[in-house]
């Protein structure tokens, strides 16, 4: 049978070393032994194919396991992947105000800032803050920029996941087709003096619910989050998957029509963005006499319990389940998640009322509706994940490890 170099097959399953190291980190097969039996490999060769995963510093060994021979013996050592090899930096920018972070390979935020950046200021600017944001993340942390193994950054517009270069992005004005990928990678090089290192982009919707489903709802098979900020977009997990369309433009929710003729930023008119955002809440708002420039505004003054704004963050729910509710009957999500500035009572209420009043029971029977958990921190963590699946993929393994000579 053929394959790849330094790989083989039982029943057509890959077995490179790449292949064990995921094995381990899933938790599919933690000892030797396990590993023999899911890949049908001699232990000479587990072991040859482990050896360079330790040499890399990918593998530690753990405690020992359960003896799993009813005539005793000694306990079989366990296989954990070791996650203080190499850190990540994460990005997660909105219109007007950005976050980042330094994480673990496991998902921990070892540090993290917040500020503002605007996006309309352009991709040189807002990709030079973040560069000196990351330097200074690793001066506090006291890790040397030679850890970062790569950058994750999630944007407001729908990403190409291939070249990762928004595509007319409604709210990203002078961004469209720009080169964010080699920006970022020579904006950490400039301020730490590293080498380039490998930068990936997703849009922030998708990095949230991915964050969110990961970390609390990994048994979900189809998990959904819509992200309520200055315009409205959804993430969609399935399977374990962030699901993209064919280019990058799936869970755009904010642009679908619902029959109104305000005007839209997108050039449209009637989009659900136009009427149900935050950007259109804070509108309202600032036409009612109550100053509000944004959805963050309109967060502040929720939290406050300011009634205009509750009143006007309902309403806004009831037109957003209203969509959602074909979202649900589309996809049957086991989780309806809400995010962003708006996401609190009032809005979620309004979902509430819309949703199940037009959804089909079928498909709001096993659904659970609910509020972020992770609140801003989601996206970091859906953006160092997406990294750090990206990098440890079985594939990518086999490269890194012939490129550090192990």
């Amino acid at each position: 049978m053929t394959g790849q170099p330094g790989r083989t097959a039982k029943g057509g399953a890959q077995t490179s070393a790449g292949d064990l190291l995921d094995l381990v980190r899933s938790g599919r097969a933690v000892t030797r032994g396990a590993l023999q039996q899911m890949t049908g490999l001699s232990r000479a060769t587990v072991g040859q194919r482990l050896d360079r995963l330790f040499r890399a510093g990918w593998l530690r060994e753990g405690a020992g396991g359960p003896v799993d021979s009813p005539l005793g013996g000694r306990p079989a050592i366990t296989l954990e992947f070791d996650g203080s090899h190499a850190v990540v930096l994460a990005a997660d920018l909105d219109t007007r105000h950005a976050r980042a972070a330094l994480l673990t390979l496991t998902g921990e935020i070892l540090a993290d800032r917040s500020g503002p950046l605007v996006v309309e200021d352009g991709p040189e600017t807002v990709l030079d803050g973040l560069g000196r944001w990351f330097a200074e993340l690793l001066t506090e942390t006291g890790h040397a920029p030679g850890a970062v193994c790569g950058i994750g950054l999630g944007v407001p517009g729908p990403v190409d996941s291939e070249t990762g270069r928004v595509v007319q992005p409604p709210m990203m004005s002078g961004w469209d087709g720009y080169d964010i990928r080699g920006r970022l990678s020579r904006a950490f090089t400039e301020h730490t003096g590293s080498g380039p290192v490998p930068v990936l982009v997703d849009n922030d919707a998708n990095l949230m619910a991915y964050g969110e489903q990961r970390t609390g709802y990994q048994d979900c098979r189809a998990f959904v989050l819509v992200k309520v900020s200055t315009g409205i977009g959804a993430g969609v997990v399935v399977d374990g998957a962030v699901y993209r369309g064919v280019d990058g433009g799936a869970g755009d929710l904010g642009h679908i029509r619902v029959g109104t003729e305000a005007l839209c930023r997108c050039g449209s008119y009637g989009c659900l963005a136009a009427v149900a955002s935050g950007g259109a809440v804070a509108r309202r708002l600032t036409e009612a006499g109550v100053p509000a420039a944004s959805g963050s505004d309109v967060r502040e003054l929720l939290a406050a319990g300011h009634p205009e704004a509750a009143a006007l963050a309902r309403e806004a729910g009831r037109r957003v389940g209203d969509v959602l509710a074909t979202v649900v009957t589309l996809l049957n999500p086991g989780v309806l998640m809400i995010a962003g500035d708006l996401a609190g009572t009032p809005f979620l209420t309004g979902v509430r009322e819309l949703l199940y009043q037009r959804a089909l029971p079928r498909s709001t029977a096993h659904l659970d509706v609910l509020t972020a958990k992770l609140g801003e921190r989601a996206g970091l963590i859906g953006a160092g994940a997406l990294v750090v699946e990206h990098l440890y993929a079985p594939e990518r393994v086999e490269e890194r490890l012939t490129a550090l000579g192990v």
